[in-house]
């Protein structure tokens, strides 16, 4: 019921697409392959070959208000914690940086990496790919880099395309210095496919770093936690964005991704060097927030 209620909004409300400068392909023939496994909606199980639609419909109604949307499922903490992604990556350190940003359509991060390149480094030669299957998500961010210095330059490019089946045409093997993806990797399909298709395009000593909504360890802290996002988050929908079904799901998906460790371990078995099975320094893992958040990061050897 809650995946077909989120199908028939969205269809009332998709608009036409509209030309904008960045790269829109069809989905690749195996992305149109029907399998008969099933995989997790919010707390829903549905086929595989469903569940891209149904999360596209989520991001199709909630792209003008993704930032509201993340400051409500985050006390609008989400914005110190992607400053801490990129202060973390220092990107522009080691010299001018190829980067991809992966579910990353409305910009922010890619905003991040570049200013931070400038302004600790005076760097205006690293550049970001973002790339995001949502066309509507691509808008909000091809809008935000309008007012801004980046736009129009060799800086940023915007590309429609599957985190799980990167086209290779448009994304060679060993392409990019640096891989994120921020608040996204949760709503794909499969996380291995998306984790193999970053270490297919990274360069050798290329880094990949993921920052996602994860567990809280504390147990008073979780049982809080779990009150205000169920609770609160889908009535805050409702009432900023007269929209509760799609953040309902979001809440749901959050709680559906892996811990920490387990998380880590299938950056490990992708392929990456990580730190120790740990959270903190010299671990795979750093919580943001008592776990509330988490970055994980890992290396292409």
């Amino acid at each position: 019921m809650f995946a077909s209620n989120i199908a028939r909004r969205a269809c009332r409300t998709n608009r036409p697409f509209r030309h904008c400068r960045f790269n829109h392909n069809q989905p690749t023939p195996n992305q149109n392959q029907e399998s008969s496994r099933a995989t997790h909606f919010g707390f829903q199980t549905v086929p595989e070959e469903q569940k891209e639609s149904l999360v596209k419909n989520v991001f199709d109604s909630v792209a003008s208000s993704y930032d509201l949307m993340n400051d409500a499922m985050s006390l609008g903490i989400h914005r110190l914690w992607k400053d801490e992604l990129v202060s973390l990556l220092k990107p522009g350190a080691r010299g001018p940086q190829k980067c991809i940003d992966v579910a990353g359509g409305t910009g922010d991060i890619a905003l991040r990496i570049l200013d931070h390149a400038r302004e600790r480094y005076a760097d205006r030669e690293t550049a970001v790919d973002v790339v995001d299957i949502n066309g509507e998500m691509l808008r909000e961010g091809f809008k935000r880099f309008k007012k801004t210095m980046y736009h129009n330059t060799p800086q940023i490019a915007f590309q429609e395309a599957n985190a799980q089946a990167l086209p290779t045409e448009r994304f060679p093997d060993n392409t990019y210095d640096l891989y994120t993806i921020a608040f996204g990797i949760r709503n794909c399909t499969s996380i291995p496919d998306v984790l193999k298709e970053a270490h297919r395009v990274l360069k050798p000593g290329g880094t990949f770093a993921c920052l996602e909504f994860s567990r809280v360890n504390n147990p008073l802290l979780s049982t809080v936690y779990d009150q205000y996002s169920f609770s609160i988050i889908p009535l805050l929908g409702t009432i900023l964005a007269g929209d509760r079904a799609s953040y309902q799901y979001l809440v749901e998906s959050i709680r559906n991704f892996p811990p920490q460790p387990e998380f880590a371990q299938m950056i490990v078995d992708a392929g990456f060097t990580t730190g120790g099975m740990f959270e903190g320094k010299g671990g795979a893992w750093r919580d943001l927030t008592f776990g509330v958040a988490a970055i994980h990061t890992g290396v292409k050897v």
